[in-house]
């Protein structure tokens, strides 16, 4: 792990596109702001988790659930 000491108003560059600026800081929390393309996805770590725990689930459905699924959509 990479890691930075920046200050208020500094900011990272993350190879040609993305940039992560310090916004603010107050008492223990900082607040970043990212310059990024837009299909870049960006997520706090605890919704990118979540995500990732239900494409998981996901990919265990019953393949017989989703063509009885898939049935009830087309009528």
């Amino acid at each position: 792990m990479l890691v930075l000491t920046r200050k208020l108003g500094e900011s990272i560059a993350i190879d040609d596109n993305i940039k992560i600026v310090v916004v603010q800081i107050k008492g223990k929390q900082v607040r970043l702001g990212i310059k990024a393309p837009k299909e870049t996805k960006i997520h706090r770590e605890e919704v990118y988790q979540a995500i990732q725990d239900q494409n998981t689930e996901a990919s265990k459905a019953d393949l017989s659930q989703i063509s009885t699924l898939a049935a009830s959509i087309k009528k």
